[in-house]
Formats: C-alpha cells, sequence, structure tokens
C-alpha cells in the first residue's frame, strides 16, 4: 500500500512493538500546517466512568514512530509512560 485516505487509517489498531500493548485505535492526525505533512496520529482517552468523569490524556504518536502501517493495524515504535490507576474513594479511606 502506498497512498492511504484518513477514512482508512481511522479505526486501524495501534500495537507497540516495544511490549505488544493495544494502545487502541487511530482517531486523528495532525498536520503540520507549513509542510502540509502529517506530524503524528492521535488515540483519544479512554472514558472515564462512562464518560461522566471525562477521559484520560490523549495518546499522540509522532509519524517518525510509526514502523508499518498494514490493512488493520499500525505497529509503532512507542510505549504509554505508566500511570498507576488511582480507585474511586481510594483518598477517602486510609488504613
Amino acid at each position: 500500500m502506498t497512498n492511504c485516505r484518513m477514512a482508512d487509517m481511522r479505526n486501524k489498531e495501534v500495537i507497540s512493538i516495544k511490549d505488544g500493548t493495544r494502545l487502541g485505535a487511530v482517531n486523528d492526525i495532525e498536520i503540520e500546517l507549513k509542510t502540509a505533512r502529517i506530524s503524528a496520529i492521535i488515540i483519544y482517552g479512554r472514558l472515564k466512568w462512562l464518560g461522566l468523569l471525562g477521559r484520560e490524556d490523549d495518546i499522540v504518536i509522532r509519524w517518525e514512530d510509526i514502523q508499518i502501517i498494514g490493512e488493520e493495524t499500525v505497529l509503532v515504535d512507542f510505549s504509554v509512560p505508566f500511570r498507576p490507576k488511582k480507585r474511586f474513594g481510594s483518598s477517602w479511606f486510609h488504613t
């Protein structure tokens, strides 16, 4: 595949080649206006508690970090920084 439309990129699964983690699906792209080139793909952050508490941060993957764009997946040289999950109410109850 030598050319690809945004419609073709949308919803492709993004997988990290560093640890095999499924990062999500391509939701958007970022374009550098001076050169009219794609500078990054964006995966929207997951909803927190059905969206009532907002979203996690979006994942922005630089174009240089994309290794392979396949028919259904995009392989990237990227890993999400570890952030411990906060539990609901954990700050209210100390042991």
